[in-house]
């Protein structure tokens, strides 16, 4: 008899043959007949975006549907031609039927790229759901989007509650970005250039909202993170939206800030920092988040077109290559080095007898 995977596992929970906690279950027990962390090859992080180009095909007519609607309607994300009270009724209508939709194509035919899909097409829709009902009460521009925001978040995290899609949870991060810098806006704080939204040393709130919430996120993750050590369940590929979206909220304030100081000390404070975070990223054993918060100081470093950031983008290269290649041996020398810290146990497996070839 073939030995299970963990992608058979994922088929099963995925069909409905077998719930998530029965299939993690499965795994802690097969391992540890086995010897546990003694006889496992690393892991992966679970990403899926699509399964077939049948999926593809879905979404385009899912769009163009979605599209033909707010036309008729009137609908769009800032304003609606028909009113604010045929608004309200437009919304309801689309936001019904995309939950219509979800059912059968997420909960029935379990597709992964028609449900992102109807996720961003549900979080739209609440949107304007929020704008319509600003449009009622005569609202401001801050009001407005604070308040679409904040029901786009409330709606969504529903639409999450009934339909488990992961990607749902980047876009209720999103949402609770928004409706916070709504929220700070509110009070006068509107900043005069869009960097000032992530400088530390600009007035205004907004870059230390931006990293507390990248803070948090990343800590929610991390909780997904570690209920799923063997990455399962749908909370491990929720994590990795939030640690996608994370990411990016703590290094590019932190980076943006200290890019304004075009000196040898600045990157130097910039390497530190961001050694830092692939010291974190290993631990946790999560490259998305790595990737992506140097994927914005690329980004960032590209604006500057100075010698030291061409320097720094080179390093970055380079650290990325070495870490795909032994991020395993890596995290398994890190992790034997530190001492025993509360929830270590708890974290995806770091031991193995794995040949050096052996692929994750």
């Amino acid at each position: 008899m073939t030995d299970l995977t963990r992608d058979d596992l994922r088929a099963a929970v995925t069909a409905g043959v077998i719930d998530e906690s029965q299939a993690a279950t499965l795994v802690v027990l097969s391992q540890t007949r086995r010897g546990v962390r003694e006889h496992l090859t690393g892991l992966d992080e679970p990403f899926e975006l699509f399964r077939g180009f049948n999926e593809i095909f879905i979404v385009v007519g899912l769009t163009i549907l979605y599209t033909g609607f707010n036309g008729l309607t009137g609908l769009s994300m800032f304003s609606t031609t028909s009113g604010c009270i045929l608004g309200l009724v437009y919304s309801i209508m689309a936001l019904g039927g995309l939950v219509a939709l979800a059912r059968y194509f997420t909960l029935k035919r379990r597709m992964v790229a028609p449900s992102i899909a109807l996720s961003v097409m549900f979080g739209l829709s609440a949107m304007q759901l929020g704008l319509s009902l600003s449009a009622m009460f005569d609202f401001q521009i801050q009001g407005a989007i604070t308040l679409a925001a904040v029901v786009a978040g409330v709606a969504l995290s529903a639409f999450y509650v009934w339909f488990r899609i992961p990607f749902t949870v980047a876009l209720i991060a999103i949402s609770v970005l928004a409706a916070t810098f709504g929220v700070a806006a509110l009070g006068g704080a509107l900043p005069t250039e869009a960097q000032d939204f992530f400088l530390l040393s600009a007035d205004g709130p907004f870059a230390i909202i931006t990293v507390v919430l990248g803070v948090i996120g990343a800590g929610i993750a991390l909780a997904f993170d570690m209920t799923d050590p063997h990455r399962l369940t749908r909370r491990s590929a929720s994590a990795f939206w939030l640690h996608v979206l994370a990411a990016p909220a703590i290094v590019n304030t932190v980076a943006l800030t200290i890019f304004q100081y075009d000196s040898l000390g600045a990157q130097l404070l910039l390497a530190g920092f961001l050694l830092l975070m692939a010291l974190f990223a290993i631990v946790i054993d999560r490259r998305s988040f790595l990737v992506a918060g140097v994927g914005y100081v690329v980004a960032l470093a590209f604006t500057i077109v100075s010698g030291n950031a061409f320097v720094l983008i080179v390093l970055l290269g380079i650290g990325l290559v070495l870490l795909g290649a032994k991020w395993e041996a890596m995290r398994r020398a890190i992790l034997r080095a530190m001492p025993a810290f509360p929830g270590k146990n708890r974290l995806p497996p770091y031991e193995s007898l794995a040949p050096e070839g052996a692929t994750e």
